[in-house]
């Protein structure tokens, strides 16, 4: 009986190995597809939607005074199945009060009296606004239902102080100010958790509508101001010549300077009115931000984003005139874009510009990028290159990234890694990324590195954060590419992408499109990869070696399906490198066993995972005896 019992239960557990590995789908997620909003096969479903704003903004800045002065009209369209008795408003720079909550400690620099409604309206109509506790959320009673299909539109007068401590937003210095996440909008409500909530604290970073974006900054003769979007008055707000000199760079392949340090010491980039009002322009997008400066040197260029179209993209730097790295900054971008637009991702570069600010925060904004400055040239090139691929992931896709960052800051840190070896070569790239992105979790034992990435960042904190939304994700999507070879990965990529650019694709969408364009059942190596708090330990456990023939067995004690390297040497010291996809894992994920034939004299194995670092090297050896 106990023989029977135990046949039975080892055919129940081969039955159970051979079906298809399910993914944990939360059950916001599986409202989602009982809904239709979204499909299995990693399409958007049949009743898809998204709600929208069109959004009309005119700022007052007037440095040194931080004060900063807006008024908006907001048309915002409810194209969700529900009625909407409230709406949510994003009030990020409440961040910056006192008493809101913050992922860690900050300065007296950093702290002001957050923004301020002064007047606030609904169609027309004047409605009270008490601002005294406000976070950065701000749930609004909407005098009428806002019912499916109709618009409502927002009247929205505000001010705030530019905090003196520059980070992702603020003074960079006394006539230098970034202004980002500065404007009351209406928050994301989607398919699957309705509006958005989540109270951000100064780590996570955001999630954002596609809206259309017509903005004004008045600013006192002298001052430049750069954008999201495209300027629409360049000729009312420059000086003939310099207006020239900008739209020359727009089709230059060689770096205009626009403004010098002696244009600006004498007065001669801008119209010389006591104010100026820079007016620009950008639809479906997730955000905007502006600098400005009346110090700031101005350097542009522009590079073939889409060689079948000849569709060129400006590049352009603002920065200080003693950060030296800056003045190859447009280079550095241009090579950004032309390699990202065709090689990785493969998609031509989006949008009509990027414009790269020598601020503080190493932070991307659409078609913006803020950095700082640094001393090694290698060092600001790879910096500009990752803030420059998040154009595609969160901008282009719409990601959600406060509770899914690793799809994007994953993706953006995986390009980093493939751009790198481009520039730098396989060996320099490599060591940059194990330093970089990879040490900390292979070289840690804190289990706050193994907590599964699929988990929502808006729940983590500290070192997790770092470690499921860059490194560990950036290697299962290179663990992806490894797999499955450059063409097909390239193919599903693009695949994703043209299939939810413009949305708001969640992590399931990726899976699921992956799978469906592959032809493949990726499951069993998402779920290790995504959904497990596995981590890469792989032993040489035995190795048979027979007429010029090793078989190697490994174990995967660590759990992820890594690619890995077998190094053989022979009796002469000669090294062979067998490189090994995580195909090893598909059948056994906990098993592999690898036969390699033709080779001679084999002493010793090694195991090498290049960027995909082993957590316990001791058991990555074995002596043919």
């Amino acid at each position: 009986m106990l023989r029977k019992t135990l046949y039975t239960g080892l055919l129940f557990i081969s039955a159970w190995a051979l079906q298809a590995q399910e993914l944990y789908i939360p059950r916001d997620v599986q409202k989602a597809y009982e809904n239709s909003t979204r499909s299995k096969d990693g399409n958007p479903g049949s009743n898809y939607w998204q709600n929208k704003g069109v959004y009309t903004i005119d700022l007052n800045v007037n440095p040194p005074d931080r004060k900063v002065t807006g008024k908006e009209t907001i048309v915002y369209t409810n194209q969700s199945p529900d009625t909407l008795k409230v709406l949510n408003f994003k009030l990020f720079l409440n961040q910056h009060k006192p008493e809101a909550p913050r992922s860690g400690q900050t300065s007296a620099d950093y702290l002001t009296s957050g923004i301020h409604i002064d007047a606030y309206r609904e169609n027309g109509v004047a409605r009270e606004w008490t601002d005294k506790n406000d976070g950065t959320n701000k749930p609004v009673q909407l005098a009428a239902p806002l019912l499916p299909g109709a618009s409502i539109t927002l009247d929205i007068d505000w001010h705030f102080d530019m905090s003196v401590q520059s980070g992702r937003e603020g003074a960079i210095d006394e006539t230098t100010f970034f202004l980002a996440y500065f404007f009351p909008r209406v928050a994301v409500y989607d398919d699957s958790r309705g509006w958005d909530t989540m109270t951000f604290r100064g780590s996570q970073e955001f999630y954002n509508d596609f809206n259309d974006y017509r903005f004004s900054v008045t600013v006192p003769a002298n001052y430049i101001v750069w954008a999201t979007g495209d300027l629409q008055n360049p000729d009312e707000v420059l000086q003939p010549s310099y207006a020239q000199r900008l739209e020359r760079s727009m089709t230059s392949d060689e770096v205009v300077h626009i403004a010098t340090k002696e244009d600006l010491e004498n007065h001669k980039v801008t119209a010389q009115n006591a104010t100026n009002t820079w007016i620009w322009k950008a639809d479906a997008i997730t955000d905007i931000a502006i600098a400005l400066s009346d110090h700031y040197l101005w350097d542009a260029g522009s590079v073939i984003a889409d060689p079948q179209t000849g569709r060129r993209v400006s590049v352009q730097a603002a920065y200080d005139e003693p950060s030296e790295d800056f003045r190859e900054m447009v280079n550095y971008g241009k090579h950004a874009i032309a390699w990202f637009s065709n090689n990785y991702p493969g998609v031509p570069y989006p949008y009509s510009k990027s414009t790269i600010v020598r601020g503080f925060a190493d932070m991307e904004y659409p078609m913006m990028v803020n950095d700082s400055s640094f001393p090694e040239a290698e060092f600001a090139r790879f910096v500009v290159e990752h803030e420059i691929a998040h154009t595609y992931f969160p901008f282009y896709m719409g990601i959600n990234e406060t509770r899914f960052g690793f799809m994007d800051e994953g993706w953006a840190t995986a390009l980093e890694y493939l751009i790198g070896i481009h520039d730098l070569g396989p060996e320099k790239a490599t060591e940059n990324f194990k330093k970089f992105r990879v040490a900390a979790w292979a070289n840690t034992t804190d289990m706050e590195y193994d907590l599964p990435v699929i988990t929502p960042l808006n729940a983590l904190n500290g070192v997790a954060i770092r470690a499921n939304a860059y490194g560990k994700s950036a290697l299962g999507y290179l663990a992806m590419k490894a797999y499955l070879g450059d063409t097909l990965f390239s193919k599903a990529l693009k695949g994703y992408m043209d299939r939810w650019n413009g949305k708001h694709p969640m992590p399931w969408d990726f899976f699921y499109t992956f799978n469906d364009i592959t032809g493949k059942d990726l499951n069993w190596f998402w779920d290790r990869w995504y959904f497990s708090n596995h981590y890469i330990d792989i032993a040489v456990t035995d190795a048979v070696y027979k007429k010029d023939t090793l078989t190697v067995t490994l174990q995967n004690l660590g759990g992820m399906p890594a690619p890995v390297t077998l190094v053989l040497t022979d009796k002469n010291g000669t090294s062979q490198a067998f490189a090994q996809t995580p195909a090893i894992w598909e059948t056994d994920p906990d098993r592999a066993v690898i036969t390699l034939t033709n080779v001679k004299d084999i002493e010793n194995i090694r195991l090498d995972g290049g960027i995909f670092m082993d957590a316990d090297t001791s058991n990555d050896s074995y002596s043919i005896k």
